[in-house]
């Protein structure tokens, strides 16, 4: 039987995903989709992956994925893990033989998608992917595996592809990242199939109090697309979002990060979703803004809980010109000083404590 280190508990709840049948399934996962009524061919197809613990139906009411494809007219895919292949439920995203292009839990959700976009005439070229967790660290083994499948994608509190392979060094990597400078992070990924690019575009969500998996996963999974998309990682436009602080590249990647927030999927349940554990009250939906830079929102929509930057960081104080100093210091090994950015950045604003 084999073990995962990514362990939490939801109750499941109804929601309007179903059941549906699709081959091949070298994982031996289920498959849960909805289709809005009134759905028309060409629609996107947005592919949801549950966190440790979690079903697809109880993660998606706490996110509330199903309720923005009702209102924006998309389809979802709701990959489920059954308790035979994990006994807690966690997608295998460090098992080799569960990560490689063919074969495992990555061939067998590349097989739903392909099954959901022939059978209901969905866009091939507006697939994305998003997870939380040990959902998105399989979010990122499917980015990387299967690229020219995706548009977009987003990890929310996961961890970067190639970041372990084996149960004990995704324990490691939880509680600290592999030390690996972004073209060694770009290769993993580059390595995992024949795919030249273009590379999907990036959306990388975490909390600045997540015990489970350190912040330093965000700057890895930053490192690792930043190399994709020949981006310097001092070249974002850097703004305060609702209380969140995000970096972003154009329309290729972001950053959230989200100062006080623990390891959760943060939303604004007065928006869409619900609070359970690991589905957090923030004021600021990811769901939503998700959406919106993969371009499924045509306009922004109201802030329903408006967050002003704290007075004790003045725009002048945000993280950019921190970076841009961290990589300047004299001391310490490359890989240390390009892993640690967004930490010691957010620790120079005052954003998290410092230690």
């Amino acid at each position: 039987m084999k073990a995962n280190p990514l362990k939490a508990r939801t109750s499941p709840k109804v929601t309007p995903l179903a059941e549906a049948p699709f081959v091949p399934n070298p994982g031996n996962l289920r498959m849960f989709r909805y289709l809005p009524r009134g759905l028309k061919a060409g629609a996107p197809l947005v592919v949801v992956l549950h966190g440790c613990g979690q079903t697809a139906s109880g993660y998606d009411l706490g996110a509330g994925w199903c309720q923005l494809a009702e209102q924006l007219g998309f389809a979802v895919l709701a990959p489920e893990q059954k308790a035979v292949n994990n006994p807690n439920t966690c997608f295998d995203w460090f098992n080799p033989e569960d990560i490689t292009r063919g074969e495992g839990e990555a061939a067998s959700i590349a097989a739903m998608i392909r099954t959901l976009l022939a059978t209901h005439r969905l866009d091939a070229a507006r697939v994305f992917i998003t997870g939380l967790s040990a959902g998105g660290a399989m979010a990122a083994v499917m980015l990387a595996t299967y690229p020219e499948l995706f548009a977009g994608g987003a990890i929310i509190a996961g961890l970067p592809f190639g970041a372990a392979a084996n149960v004990r060094d995704a324990l490691e990597s939880m509680r600290s990242a592999p030390l690996r400078i972004p073209p060694q992070w770009g290769e993993a990924v580059r390595a995992a199939s024949d795919h030249k690019g273009p590379w999907p575009k990036i959306s990388i969500w975490h909390g600045a109090l997540d015990t489970t998996v350190n912040l330093n996963n965000a700057q890895a999974s930053l490192a690792q697309w930043a190399d994709l998309h020949g981006l310097s990682m001092t070249a974002a436009k850097q703004e305060m979002v609702d209380g969140a602080l995000r970096l972003r590249w154009g329309n290729q990647l972001e950053v959230y990060t989200i100062p006080g927030l623990g390891h959760g999927t943060p939303i604004n349940a007065l928006d869409l979703g619900q609070p359970a554990p690991f589905i957090l009250e923030a004021g600021l939906s990811s769901t939503r803004r998700i959406a919106e830079f993969w371009g499924l929102v045509p306009v922004v929509q109201p802030r329903l809980v408006p967050r002003p930057v704290p007075v004790s960081i003045a725009p002048e104080q945000l993280v950019l010109p921190q970076i841009e100093a961290a990589l300047q210091l004299p001391p310490g090994p490359e890989e240390i000083r390009a892993e640690n950015l967004i930490l010691r950045a957010l620790k120079a604003v005052g954003l998290i404590r410092r230690s």
